[in-house]
C-alpha cells in the first residue's frame, strides 16, 4: 500500500465501491436464479514491491457474458527518482448474457505524483446491443445528478473519447468522462468520486435487474445483435481505448485484468472487415487482433486468447510507436478515418 494519505483514502474508496458493486451484481444474479458468486483473483506488481490489486469475476453462462470488477494500486515509495507516486483505481465492465441487458463500463482513478499533485479521472457509460430508451435516460439522469457542475463538460469529452471515427459511430449511448479533474477542494472531489461512483453502481443494478425482467426471452436477432455490437466494443477497446493501451504497454503483469473488459465472444469476420475503414499502420493492428482470435463462428475470446491479444496490442506500438497519436482523447477527435471514409 502506497504510504500517502490521499492515495491510502482513495484504495478505501474504490474498494468500497468494488464492494458495492459486486454485492448488487451479485443480488440481480440470485434473483433471476443464478446463485453464482463472483471469483477473486490477486495480482501482484513486481511480486508486491510495488503493489498489485485483485479483480472479481463473474461465472459465465447464466446472467453473464463477461463481467469483470476491478480495484488496484501501484506505488512508487522505494524509488525517490520516479515522478508517479502511486495510482490507484477502480475499473470495471460487465457484460450480460441477454442482450437487453445493457452493457456498463466504470472508471474511477486516482494518480498522485511525488510532489503532492493528483488528479482523478471519473468515467461512466452505458453500452446497449438492444437500445431501450428508458435504461439511457436513467443511467444519464444519474450521472447528471452525481455530478451537475461537470455533467455537460464530462458529458462533451465522453462523447469525443468513445467515438469511433473509422465506422462513424461511438462505443456507447451516454458517456461521462473527467480527465485531469482536482480542484482545490480535496474533500468535494473525493465526495465527487464516491457519488458518482455510488449513484452509477446503483442504478446500473436497477438497470440489470429490469431488463432480465422485462425481456426473459430472446429471438436469433437478438443474439446477432449483440454479437455485433460486442465485436464494435472490442475494436473500440483494441484500438482507440487509451487507457488499455497505456496498461498493456507499462507491464504484462496483469495482461486478464486490463483484458477483463473484452466480451466473451466476437465475430472475427466482422472485425476483419473494418481493416480497410482504419489508417495505417491500424490497419495492421486490426488485421493482428482477427488473426489472434480463433477461427471460429463465433469466435471466443478465452484468457488464453486474450494473452495472446495482450501481445499482439504490445508488439504493434513497439514497432509502430507514432500509432499512440491515435488514440481515443476526451478533447480530441483521433485521426484514424481514411480520405474514403
Amino acid at each position: 500500500m502506497s504510504s500517502s494519505p490521499q492515495a491510502i483514502e482513495a484504495l478505501e474508496l474504490v474498494s468500497n465501491l468494488q464492494a458495492r458493486f459486486i454485492s448488487g451484481l451479485e443480488n440481480v444474479a440470485s434473483v433471476h436464479g443464478d446463485s453464482s458468486a463472483f471469483k477473486k483473483t490477486e495480482w501482484l506488481r513486481d511480486e508486491g514491491r510495488h503493489g498489485g490489486g485483485n479483480r472479481f469475476t463473474a461465472a459465465t453462462g447464466c446472467i453473464f457474458n463477461q463481467g469483470s470488477v476491478n480495484v488496484s494500486q501501484i506505488h512508487y515509495d522505494d524509488e525517490p527518482d520516479k515522478k508517479l507516486g502511486s495510482a490507484t483505481a477502480l475499473s470495471t465492465i460487465i457484460h450480460p448474457l441477454n442482450p437487453h441487458a445493457p452493457s456498463v463500463h466504470i472508471h474511477i482513478s486516482w494518480t498522485e505524483m511525488k510532489d503532492g499533485n493528483g488528479y482523478w479521472r471519473i468515467m461512466g457509460d452505458l453500452n446497449p446491443s438492444i437500445s431501450h430508451s428508458q435504461f439511457k435516460a436513467a443511467f444519464q439522469s444519474a450521472m447528471q445528478k452525481a455530478a451537475p457542475e461537470q455533467y455537460e463538460e464530462a458529458s462533451a469529452q465522453g462523447d469525443r473519447y468513445f467515438f469511433i471515427p473509422a465506422l462513424n459511430r461511438h462505443r456507447g449511448v451516454t458517456h461521462f468522462y473527467l480527465e485531469s479533474y482536482r480542484t482545490k477542494d480535496r474533500v468535494a472531489d473525493q465526495n465527487l468520486a464516491r457519488n458518482f461512483g455510488e449513484s452509477v453502481i446503483d442504478t446500473y443494478v436497477e438497470i440489470l435487474n429490469q431488463a432480465l425482467t422485462d425481456n426473459p426471452e430472446v429471438d436469433p436477432d437478438d443474439i446477432k445483435a449483440q454479437l455485433a455490437y460486442h465485436t464494435l466494443y472490442f475494436f473500440q477497446v483494441l484500438t482507440l481505448d487509451r487507457g488499455t493501451t497505456s496498461g498493456l504497454l507499462v507491464h504484462d503483469q496483469n495482461d486478464l485484468g486490463i483484458m477483463g473488459s473484452l466480451p466473451a465472444l466476437v465475430d472475427r469476420g466482422l472485425l476483419r472487415s473494418w481493416q480497410s475503414e482504419v489508417m495505417s499502420p491500424q490497419d495492421q493492428l486490426v488485421q493482428k487482433l482477427s488473426d489472434a482470435l480463433p477461427n471460429q463462428i463465433p469466435s471466443p475470446v478465452t484468457d488464453k486468447v486474450k494473452k495472446g491479444l495482450a501481445s499482439t496490442v504490445r508488439k504493434h506500438y513497439e514497432l509502430h510507436p507514432e500509432a499512440l497519436n491515435s488514440q481515443a482523447q476526451g478533447f480530441m477527435i483521433p485521426p484514424t478515418v481514411n480520405n474514403h471514409s
